[in-house]
């Protein structure tokens, strides 16, 4: 058999080729994602071929020739990079930025660096400068970078198929919503593409529901001081918070907002004329602020009460994020509508809405739709993402390296005085900065990142950490340490030596370009 083979190494090179392309190393270094790559290969050979050779006889041959494939690999790569050779291929961050300054609508403020490659906490950028990344794509990739088993679910299902529309079912989305709903109070879900779409698509059901059951007169929809609920023209107008909606006049009607948990307050304008309340069960973008204790409760009872339904907007502290799988679950509550997105595909984008068989039945054939929604793709990696974020033992590990991280930020808020607070959850924590530092918090992120540690703001006063869920403890201290650096030279500028600027001169003319006058004096160290 092995002769065989042999002989036939030039037509299986030839499949290789044909059928996977250049496997990315990682690919080829993990054991079953080779395997079920080789099992692809295998249904593609020729028939006589088949017969004579087993499935498993012929993987089992090709794992043993693993240095001829990434020999063969690193050859299929190469000759992709000439045919497609390109000037800009070698293009430094500067002149990557300074290309995306020129070209991409600003929206964003990116900052001096362009990120080259990920693996489990730790980011490179093109320099092959190394983070720790305690923002996690903003709370997105919860399992870290290269998971393997999101890898083997993204390699199977790329080499069957991408894309169908809803015109047509596909396994992955299906096995995704069995998945969700097995694990929820949900019967139904409704696939989309982000979390704006997920909190759009509940906007409209809780709507089209309201209007089945109830007078026209009942549509208000309820949502919180501080909360985030999207960009979209109906998400941004449900977001309370001014600074968001400003210029996109006339805004959707039919918002109300309420001051977050003012239990007097949602008492007050929870009333006849509500349809549904929605409210993030811990606030994100507003501060990285919980809901108190009983606070959830009072909303089910209110809802209840005016015949209501409950949204909650799980889309950055739902899938683990708090220690539980989902955060609504603290107050020991029950709502009508739960949104998903950010962790649900690991990385690639996925949004859902999950609700009761008493809410979906507002929808019928025709009333809302995606075209990318349930991409088969996305949803084959999403199962294998909501299959470990389920795991018992990954929500422990969230709640243990959750508290480790709380007291961390303890010790740093007695030894710097930088912060009257820390509150959230397992592993999304915010650092509240003292009123004499009101205001800095972008000027900290910018300093732990030059520190080596990725973090971000919620708001102007606030650091929110929200590292992958998987961190481990030696990378969650030396994250710690890093932070706790970026605030000493932060804090004490004065102690850094001017002498001492190992900066690339790509990183000093960005800050020059940037006009970080709060930084002029300041020397970061790139991290080794």
């Amino acid at each position: 058999m092995v002769n065989l083979l042999e002989d036939q190494w030039p037509r299986i090179r030839e499949l290789l080729r044909e059928r996977l392309g250049g496997l990315p190393m990682s690919a080829l270094r993990n054991e079953e994602v080779l395997r079920s790559s080789m099992q692809h290969v295998y249904r593609h050979l020729p028939r006589l071929l088949q017969l004579t050779v087993s499935e498993q006889g012929f993987i089992e041959f090709m794992m043993r020739n693993r240095e001829r494939l990434m020999s063969l690999n690193q050859a299929l790569e190469e000759e992709e990079a000439n045919a497609m050779s390109d000037p800009g291929s070698d293009k430094n961050s500067l002149e990557w930025s300074s290309q995306a300054a020129a070209r991409l609508v600003p929206t964003y403020a990116p900052k001096p660096m362009v990120i080259d490659r990920g693996l489990g906490a730790r980011l490179w950028d093109l320099e092959g400068n190394e983070y720790l990344d305690f923002g996690a794509g903003i709370a997105v990739s919860s399992l870290g970078h290269q998971d393997p088993d999101l890898l083997k679910a993204l390699h199977e299902q790329a080499g069957k198929l991408w894309h169908t529309s809803n015109l047509y079912l596909t396994a992955p989305a299906i096995e995704l919503a069995e998945l969700l709903t097995a694990n929820s109070f949900a019967d139904r879900v409704f696939f989309c593409n982000s979390g704006a779409e997920a909190n759009e698509a509940a906007i409209k059901i809780a709507r089209k529901w309201s209007s089945k059951h109830h007078p026209e007169a009942k549509r208000e929809i309820v949502t919180f001081t501080g909360s985030f609920h999207g960009r979209t023209l109906a998400t941004v107008t449900a977001t309370a918070q001014p600074k968001y909606q400003q210029g996109y006049e006339p805004l959707p009607g039919g918002f109300r907002y309420c001051e977050f948990n003012n239990f007097e307050a949602a008492s007050d304008l929870i009333g006849p004329n509500t349809c549904a309340v929605m409210v993030e069960p811990v606030q994100g973008e507003g501060g990285v602020t919980p809901a108190a204790p009983g606070f959830l409760k009072h909303l089910r009872q209110l809802c209840d009460q005016h015949q209501a339904l409950l949204i909650c907007d799980e889309i950055q502290c739902g899938l683990g994020r708090t220690s539980r799988l989902f955060a609504h679950q603290w107050d020991e509550v029950t709502p009508d509508i739960m949104t998903l997105a950010k962790a649900l595909g690991g990385g690639l984008p996925i949004g859902a809405m999950l609700c009761t068989q008493n809410v979906a039945d507002a929808f019928t054939v025709g009333d809302h739709g995606t075209t990318f929604g349930g991409n088969p793709v996305a949803a084959a990696v999403a199962v294998a993402t909501v299959r470990k974020l389920i795991r018992p033992e990954l929500l422990e590990h969230v709640r243990i390296q959750g508290i480790r991280m709380r007291t961390h930020l303890e010790e740093l808020k007695e030894r710097y005085g930088l912060f009257q607070e820390i509150r959230g959850r397992g592993l999304m924590l915010g650092a509240v900065l003292a009123p004499d530092y009101s205001g800095k918090a972008a000027e900290i992120v910018e300093a732990a990142r030059q520190s080596g540690i990725l973090v971000l703001v919620a708001g102007p006063d606030v650091l929110r950490l929200v590292p992958p869920l998987t961190i481990g403890s030696e990378e969650l201290e030396e994250g710690m340490k890093r932070l706790n650096q970026a605030l000493d030279r932060w804090k004490n500028p004065a102690q850094e030596p001017v002498a001492d600027d190992p900066r690339t001169p790509w990183e000093r003319e960005q800050e020059a370009n940037f006009q970080r006058s709060t930084f002029e004096n300041q020397k970061p160290r790139i991290p080794q």
